[in-house]
């Protein structure tokens, strides 16, 4: 059986996001950290959305030359019609990091296309796009994106302008068009005509409410013969999802349920965001052990990193063992001083900042995995889209498929590989996302509130 739809994640949160959407709505959908194997596919055989998750956002063009060819050509081997690129509904990108314009001429050589329409709002998660512009929200209130406190001061990618095509132009040479609210509330398709007659090979696509959004859903699968490589974040699936419930393609969603609240939960953190800084000053009072990890030390020699990962290892299962959950953490929020004392650390280093972030990943998936060998732990959080990718890797996950919701985009999920780690519990959580007890949340077992 084909698959209705295949994607490939720039991030490890948001490809978990996109699984989400479609799981919740009652489609058989799995994960994979990578071309999976024969094995493992068969595992899944009955799934009818695959996906393929990557840390591509963290990499230049050259890397994603190199890399990105072969999981493309295997999701687009599966012969779903679509075959959605994932990209952060705050279209994190540069020409140097995750170049969502590289990516686009990539795709367009595995899968042909007359364009490919790039959907980024997603109102469900308060991300939106008004002619041109995007909108994200935080838990304060809504604001343009070069006005975003976190985007607009993001460490590797901060967004200063919010018209997307504005911004992805720098990144590729493809001429683009706007498929606008005037012309999603009155008559898209001439206005698709129009683009495409006008030579346009990418198409930006507005939403802002449920009706731009079912509109969108149903342009992109009656034209999918046409338009089958898509860009966007997971509002791809809520508005193909809103459009196959509305022709009966898929039935209403089932009940959503939690899975259960457990004694503890073990997290780590890579995020600076102001956002997860509420929630570790939420979690601090909430039955949660926070433990600094000296993210200089990453700039180091091995064995240095090493005596540190040692360290938080032991203070972590210290706190397991008194009844705590531990939240190991490399900041807390942008202003903290341990940002600054890391930029000066990496400055004097030979590394980059790819390779020093690749660490720290790295190294809060190392403490996560020592505390699960040692601990009765079987519940985790990993938040920060970067760290989550490579955190993943060094718990030796392979596939993901969701198991309960939380708020969209971070739903906890059972996780698969071939070590101890399989069928642990666990949530994504990209850095600016979720409320203030979040990993609270995730100990009760998520669920709907």
């Amino acid at each position: 059986m084909e698959p209705l739809l295949t994607w490939y994640g720039d991030d490890f949160t948001g490809s978990a996001a996109v699984m989400e959407v479609l799981a919740f709505a009652g489609i058989e959908a799995v994960l994979f950290s990578n071309i999976p194997s024969p094995e493992l596919q068969a595992r899944f055989s009955g799934a009818q959305a695959v996906g393929i998750a990557s840390t591509a956002r963290t990499h230049d063009p050259a890397w994603m030359a190199a890399n990105l060819p072969a999981p493309l050509s295997y999701l687009d081997g599966l012969g779903a019609p679509i075959l959605h690129y994932k990209v952060c509904s705050t279209f994190d990108s540069s020409p140097q990091s995750g170049n969502i314009g590289a990516a686009i001429e990539i795709g367009l050589s595995v899968r042909s296309a007359a364009a490919v329409p790039v959907l980024t709002a997603a109102p469900q998660m308060r991300r939106y796009q008004a002619f041109g512009h995007l909108f994200a929200g935080t838990l304060d209130a809504v604001y343009r994106l070069d006005r975003h406190p976190v985007m607009a001061r993001h460490p590797v990618t901060p967004m200063n302008e919010a018209d997307l095509m504005l911004h992805l132009a720098k990144q590729t040479d493809l001429p683009s068009a706007l498929i606008d609210l005037e012309a999603l509330w009155s008559d898209p398709e001439e206005a698709l005509n129009a683009a495409l007659n006008g030579g346009a090979r990418v198409l930006s696509i507005d939403g802002m409410e449920a009706r731009s959004e079912e509109v969108a859903g149903r342009l992109l699968w009656e034209h999918r013969d046409r338009l089958g490589f898509i860009v966007g974040s997971q509002g791809v699936e809520f508005a193909l999802v809103r459009h196959w419930q509305e022709i009966g393609l898929i039935p209403p969603p089932p009940v959503a349920k939690g899975a259960g609240k457990v004694t503890q939960i073990a997290a780590v953190s890579g995020s600076v965001s102001p956002t997860t800084a509420r929630q570790l000053d939420w979690s601090a009072t909430h039955g949660f052990a926070l433990i600094d990890f000296d993210v200089t030390q990453v700039c180091g020699d091995d064995r240095t990193l090493e005596v540190e990962i040692e360290r938080v290892t032991a203070i972590a299962l210290d706190a397991a063992d008194k009844g705590a959950s531990p939240l190991v953490h490399s900041a807390a929020g942008p202003d903290d001083p341990a940002v600054a004392a890391f930029r000066a650390t990496l400055s004097g280093s030979s590394l980059t900042a790819e390779e020093a972030n690749a660490r720290i990943g790295k190294s809060l998936g190392d403490v996560l995995n020592n505390i699960l060998a040692e601990s009765d732990v079987r519940r985790v959080v990993i938040s920060g889209g970067d760290t989550s990718g490579h955190g993943m890797r060094a718990l030796g996950l392979e596939a993901l498929v969701a198991l309960a919701p939380t708020i969209p985009g971070a739903a906890l999920c059972t996780a698969y590989g071939q070590g101890p780690n399989d069928g642990l519990q666990i949530a994504l959580k990209g850095g600016q996302m979720g409320s203030e007890d979040f990993f609270g949340w995730i100990q009760d077992g998520g669920g709907p509130r």
